[in-house]
Formats: structure tokens, C-alpha cells, sequence
């Protein structure tokens, strides 16, 4: 028995950590965990998330999320987001020199938390030397986007908090919500790739992870339970034989 509790609390001493290291992000139409080091600003029609500059001013440089929506047109489908990451992104840095990206891996739809979402990885299509991840869906009126940027030197460094917050990310906004009119490139048929997709300017929220967190740690605290149970009934028959 002294084996199985120490996999339980083992168990147990995973998952707090899990609670205690993340918060989640939530405004009018998505939510998401996200490190409990970083915080979200609206910065005129987008939200920017990043480690907190005050305290770590390098870790600040290094990576970047961004979240923006706006009012679906008729340039905004699945279809269309695909073959537009499926296409090299030219971009103009402030030297005037225009550079191309490079496609990392196809995009592709993946379904996350009963949503779809285009995703696709570029090197160089925001900023120079920067991996961006884009996913972007559509939800009945409202067309989201998300970015997350990593220097290509810290990039494996946040690989694990960009896939947490991927996979915890859900679509909140309800059918009657529409962006701001007013908000810049909150029109229909802006081009959410651009710059400044047009936010809808509420004020968001951020909470401790709820009791019990994302169907993510459910399935991989299940799966470690088994593990610890498989491994005391192991142990139990070896001593048996």
C-alpha cells in the first residue's frame, strides 16, 4: 500500500502544480490558460499577452501572444484561412525591406474543445527570426485569430505553455456579439492576418484556473492514476510470486 500512496501523492502533487502555474485568460469572446508569469493588455483593437515586462524584461522580448476578432465578412472562412497559411506572408520591416516567410508545416484543421481551427507555422511573417503559430477560426458572427511568437533561440522554451494554451482555448463569444463599430478593422471583410484585426475592446478577465482545469490535465491525471495503480498491482504480483 505504501507504494500506491506514493503515487497518489505523487498524482496529486503533479496536478497542484498544474493549478498553481497557470490562470486563464478571458475577454468577450475567447478564453484560454495561460502562465500564471504572464499578463494580457488591449494595446488599441488587440490583446497582448507576454511575460510581465516589469519583472522579466527579457522574457518579455522573447515570445508574444496575440488575440484579435472581428465581424466575419466575406473573405473569412476556414477554406480561406487555410489557403492563405498555406501561402508565404510577405512582410515590410521598418527598414522598408519586404521579406517572405517560410512555411513550417502545412495548415491543417484540427479540432479543439468542440471548435475547428485552422493552425499553420511560419518562420519570419511577423517579425524577423520569430516562429508565429496562427490559429484562427469562425464562430457565427465573429472571426478570431490567435498568435503565438517565439524567438527562433526560445521558441522550444515555449513550445509547452503555446500547446497549453492551444488546447485550452474555447470560443466563448455569443451569436449576437459582433465587434465594436468604431473598432478599427471591425468591418466586414477586414483581413484578420493584418494588422490590427479589429478587438471589440471589452475588458477581459483573468481568473485561476477553474476546479478541475482543461479536458488536457483531466485525461492526463486519469492516465497517470492508471499508471500508478498499474504500477502497485505490478510490484503487488512480483512480491506474490
Amino acid at each position: 500500500m505504501s507504494h500506491l500512496k506514493f503515487c497518489l501523492l505523487t498524482l496529486v502533487a503533479i496536478l497542484v502544480s498544474f493549478n498553481s502555474n497557470a490562470k486563464v485568460f478571458r475577454n468577450a469572446y475567447i478564453s484560454f490558460e495561460m502562465p500564471d508569469t504572464w499578463k494580457c493588455v488591449l494595446e488599441q483593437t488587440e490583446w497582448v499577452c507576454r511575460s510581465d515586462p516589469e519583472k522579466f524584461q527579457k522574457e518579455a522580448k522573447e515570445a508574444i501572444i496575440i488575440l484579435t476578432a472581428k465581424e466575419v465578412g466575406p473573405t473569412d472562412s476556414l477554406l480561406q484561412y487555410e489557403q492563405h497559411l498555406n501561402a508565404p506572408i510577405s512582410t515590410v520591416g521598418r527598414n522598408g525591406a519586404t521579406s517572405i516567410s517560410k512555411i513550417q508545416y502545412k495548415a491543417k484543421q484540427v479540432k479543439i474543445n468542440d471548435q475547428v481551427w485552422i493552425d499553420g507555422l511560419h518562420l519570419g511573417s511577423e517579425v524577423n527570426s520569430y516562429f508565429t503559430r496562427y490559429m484562427a477560426t469562425v464562430k457565427d458572427k465573429i472571426a478570431v485569430l490567435v498568435t503565438f511568437s517565439a524567438h527562433t533561440a526560445f521558441y522550444a522554451k515555449y513550445s509547452n505553455d503555446f500547446h497549453k494554451a492551444i488546447m485550452s482555448m474555447r470560443v466563448i463569444a455569443t451569436k449576437n456579439m459582433i465587434a465594436s463599430p468604431g473598432s478599427s478593422g471591425s468591418t466586414p471583410g477586414g483581413d484578420p492576418f493584418g494588422t490590427g484585426g479589429g478587438g471589440d475592446g471589452i475588458g477581459a478577465e483573468v481568473m485561476p484556473t477553474a476546479k478541475g482545469g482543461s479536458s488536457l490535465k483531466t485525461y492526463l491525471g486519469i492516465a497517470l492514476l492508471l499508471g500508478a495503480i498499474g504500477i502497485y498491482l505490478f510490484m503487488r504480483s512480483k512480491k506474490d510470486e
